[in-house]
């Protein structure tokens, strides 16, 4: 880091020692050199591309073969999820303008917990519709309507933007008294209540005891519904259908493992400040490569998404080979 961004960020510390209120904070990022700082932004750039083209992708095939509405919405959220934090971070790296202003800042921490606690919710959903494929097939396509689809859909977006107006509305009404310099590249829950300036009452349990709930909850139902499903299809007296099932399941459970592994270790385990690193990349893995694999790995291995895109694809086709000739 350069010699005047040091001192900006001095000045600004020996500005709010002196009893100033934080007006904004300052985002230390990876504190890498140019060369890699240039190599991450050119990383982010096409993986935020690429995220936002497959999960456009799926949703174009959604909406012209209406099927797997859990799987559209699914995408929206990926792409409203890496919208929160990539942009603002691509901005940084081209910009070296690491300043956020203290709303700014809540509401990146707002929307970031909120969409990630959504797709927590989503998950579920998406286990419980496996769960009634496979240990209710007969019943399956009632039960699952596309009323009761939507119904669950709307369930998953209300549940997961309230689960984080109490944790927000109790870290902004602490005080920020200084400094204002987060050691991280997004404003996140330990970062911000690491700045707060004591007394800092109960904020901190409160704010542990809703994301240990919001996180358990899921993960349990989530364990408890492939248990389920993995006991019924080892009982399955059809070979077929049994390999069937597993390979159905075992793409679902891939995401699940990665991200309620990688959100679990940076929330429910924290390493501390000697970690600051690990950190950082955990986040990055949740918060930028995890919705970039999760189309590969939830949609476009399912064979009538595939057989969806191709016919999409067929129809692009002809259509330009029609115009063409025209």
């Amino acid at each position: 880091m350069g010699k005047c961004h040091q001192t900006h960020f001095l000045s600004h510390w020996m500005e709010l020692t002196n009893g100033t209120t934080v007006q904004e904070f300052i985002l230390l990022g990876f504190g890498m050199d140019q060369k890699k700082q240039f190599l991450l932004f050119a990383f982010l750039i096409i993986l935020y591309v690429l995220t936002l083209v497959e999960n456009s992708t799926i949703i174009t095939v959604v909406l012209i073969v209406p099927m797997y509405i859990l799987l559209s919405n699914f995408s929206w959220l990926e792409m409203c999820y890496v919208t929160s934090t990539i942009p603002r971070m691509i901005f940084d790296l081209a910009t070296h303008n690491q300043v956020i202003s203290f709303h700014a800042c809540f509401l990146q921490f707002y929307l970031l917990f909120s969409l990630g606690t959504t797709e927590f919710f989503f998950l579920s959903a998406m286990a419980l519709d496996r769960y009634l494929a496979i240990c209710y097939p007969l019943q399956y396509q009632n039960i699952m309507s596309p009323h009761s689809c939507y119904i669950l859909v709307t369930a998953c977006w209300i549940l997961g933007f309230l689960g984080y107006i109490t944790p927000v509305v109790f870290l902004s009404k602490l005080s920020y008294c200084g400094p204002n310099i987060i050691d991280h590249f997004v404003c996140d829950l330990i970062p911000l209540l690491s700045l707060a300036c004591p007394p800092l009452g109960n904020a901190p349990l409160i704010c542990q005891i809703i994301v240990n709930i919001l996180f358990l909850s899921n993960v349990l139902f989530v364990m408890l519904s492939y248990g389920i499903v993995i006991y019924t299809l080892m009982k399955s007296s059809s070979k077929g259908n049994c390999r069937k099932g597993f390979n159905t399941i075992s793409m679902h459970l891939l995401v699940v493992i990665l991200f309620f592994s990688t959100v679990g270790a940076m929330y429910l385990i924290p390493v501390g400040e000697s970690h600051l690193k690990i950190n950082k990349t955990i986040t990055l893995f949740y918060v930028a490569i995890i919705p970039f694999l999760n189309p590969l790995i939830y949609c476009l291995r399912n064979n009538q998404v595939k057989e969806a895109l191709h016919k999409l694809l067929a129809e692009i086709s002809g259509l330009i080979m029609t115009t063409i000739t025209v």
